[in-house]
């Protein structure tokens, strides 16, 4: 069995597929690894999720801020934006069966054999692997559970409050969470964010750096996937870190990485005009 990860395909299913068929992905033998926002911004939301839910027995996958995004817009919580390309999938009918297998993925994924973990934004400073996976599930649970899902996609938009305190309640605390773990980019070592900066590593506020950089990083030397921050172009210069959003979506390219031996694979992808 081998196993890939993939970075952001926001809708952009013929890059997935070129990267598949040149390394011979086989559902029935190896695995995919995603690292979320799956879908929006690219041509091909839909097709993406139905081939994705096609092979689901075959894939791991951590939810993105985009992934999110769309279910609150389908429980009408949310409005769809200028930039979104969800209609097909609103329309869709086998709408519910692919919304709800997206609720049931992960906000973060540890590999216990490889000792590798994945997300789709970061995991701040101050938080320890045991504790990322703890707070990872608060959110999952809330996500399966058909009574919380609405408060929590109603109460998860927001830059505030930007610092974690364990002492956080309600859809307060799960909104912190959910922020760290898919939108994150810069924060200060006691991980307080800024969600504005978008650009690259030089564009940190005053005060503020890269998630990954901070030496009081307590997940320093975990070996970790992500993606999020297209800017980055695939490289953060930390060792073990493995930044995989090359901005296929913005017309650069789609990287595929095999896990065990850290090979990279790349398809080009044409510019997506919306």
């Amino acid at each position: 069995m081998t196993v890939y990860a993939v970075g952001d395909l926001q809708g952009c299913l013929d890059p997935l597929k070129c990267l598949l068929q040149r390394v011979a992905f086989d559902p029935a033998r190896d695995r995919l690894w995603l690292v979320g926002d799956l879908v929006n911004r690219g041509p091909q939301s839909l097709e993406t999720l139905r081939f994705l839910y096609a092979m689901r027995d075959s894939l791991v996958c951590v939810l993105g801020n985009h992934d999110l995004h769309l279910l609150a817009v389908a429980h009408d919580i949310e409005r769809l934006r200028k930039a979104d390309t969800l209609n097909d999938i609103l329309q869709a009918p086998d709408r519910n069966d692919l919304l709800d297998w997206l609720r049931q993925q992960k906000l973060m994924h540890y590999d216990t054999e490889r000792e590798i973990a994945m997300v789709h934004a970061g995991i701040p400073p101050q938080w320890s692997l045991k504790k990322a996976l703890k707070y990872a599930g608060e959110v999952e649970e809330a996500l399966r559970d058909d009574a919380r899902l609405r408060p929590y996609l109603d109460g998860m938009y927001g830059n505030e409050p930007t610092k974690w305190d364990k002492d956080l309640k309600g859809v307060t605390r799960l909104r912190v969470i959910t922020n760290y773990f898919t939108r994150m980019r810069f924060c200060k070592a006691d991980g307080t964010l800024d969600l504005k900066s978008k650009e690259g590593l030089g564009s940190a506020p005053p005060g503020y750096a890269p998630w990954f950089s901070h030496a009081e990083r307590k997940t320093r030397g975990l070996k970790l996937i992500f993606g999020h921050w297209a800017a980055l172009e695939g490289r953060c210069n930390e060792p073990g870190l493995f930044a995989l959003d090359t901005g296929c979506v913005w017309g650069n390219a789609l990287t595929l990485m095999n896990v065990d031996s850290g090979k990279l694979h790349r398809c080009d992808c044409p510019e997506n005009p919306a």
